[in-house]
């Protein structure tokens, strides 16, 4: 069963990871994808990995930071493919990891931006795309920490990341009713460049109930249920995807 046949994703942070995973998977499901990142060669690679498997995709090169970035994986998405239905932002990064009163301003608002304001600047530019073909589904890529624990020296991600689920909530309020769906996704430690030396793996490992850390793809199908129809009655939401990391502290 293709879950996102006839579909148009864009997905941002697309070129490794996370987001990498998720555009094979939402390809291999059905869905012609929009795949966006700020380096191109590893999207090309990409790209050319999901042509070879039969899917569409097309190819933004650019930084979330910036709403010039969002607005032309919304004009690709719409003129190669004719409509935009999905919109998986997942792009981020954990910044300088340092306690709180080391971190300079500019530090603590580049990960804010990145991680937030990024998100609010994407979700700006999709909603009228998404109401443009009848409604659709906003994901944005969380985390635990934040959310069920503080970590050191991760005082300005984890607030970024909070915040993720006050903007979920407030574009829940605002677009429901005009069937947008937006939901967060909190994935626990999972297998990307972002997880650090085997030491800080094994350590990440530790926090969770199932004493290991995710496979992207893992964390893909989570979104993947979040994107499609499937999770029709699901808004406003926290999909929480870490192992049971929240649920226990061992």
């Amino acid at each position: 069963m293709d879950l996102l046949s006839n579909k148009v994703a864009v997905i941002t942070g697309a070129s490794s990871g996370i987001g990498r995973a998720a555009a094979r998977l939402f390809a291999s499901e059905g869905a012609r994808v929009v795949v966006c990142a700020r380096r191109s060669g590893p999207l090309d690679e990409l790209a050319a990995e999901i042509r070879s498997e039969g899917g569409e995709v097309a190819v933004v090169a650019g930084d979330v930071a910036h709403e010039r970035t969002h607005r032309a994986c919304i004009e690709v998405a719409e003129k190669t493919f004719g409509a935009v239905h999905v919109a998986f932002n997942n792009a981020g990064v954990v910044g300088e990891m340092r306690p709180l009163s080391e971190l300079t301003r500019d530090e603590w608002e580049h990960v804010l931006h990145t991680n937030l304001t990024a998100a609010f600047l994407g979700a700006k530019v999709q909603v009228p795309a998404l109401l443009r073909h009848g409604g659709g589904s906003l994901v944005f890529t969380g985390s635990f920490v934040g959310n069920s624990v503080g970590l050191p020296g991760m005082a300005a991600y984890g607030a970024a990341k909070a915040g993720l689920l006050g903007l979920v909530k407030g574009l829940t309020a605002d677009y429901g009713a005009q069937g947008i769906r937006a939901n967060a996704l909190l994935p626990g430690g999972t297998e990307t460049a972002m997880a650090g030396d085997a030491a800080q793996r094994d350590w990440a490992a530790s926090l969770h109930a199932m004493k290991r850390i995710a496979h992207p793809d893992e964390i893909a199908r989570a979104a993947l249920f979040l994107a499609s129809d499937q999770s029709s009655f699901v808004t406003g939401s926290a999909l929480w995807a870490d192992g049971g990391n929240s649920a226990v502290k061992l």
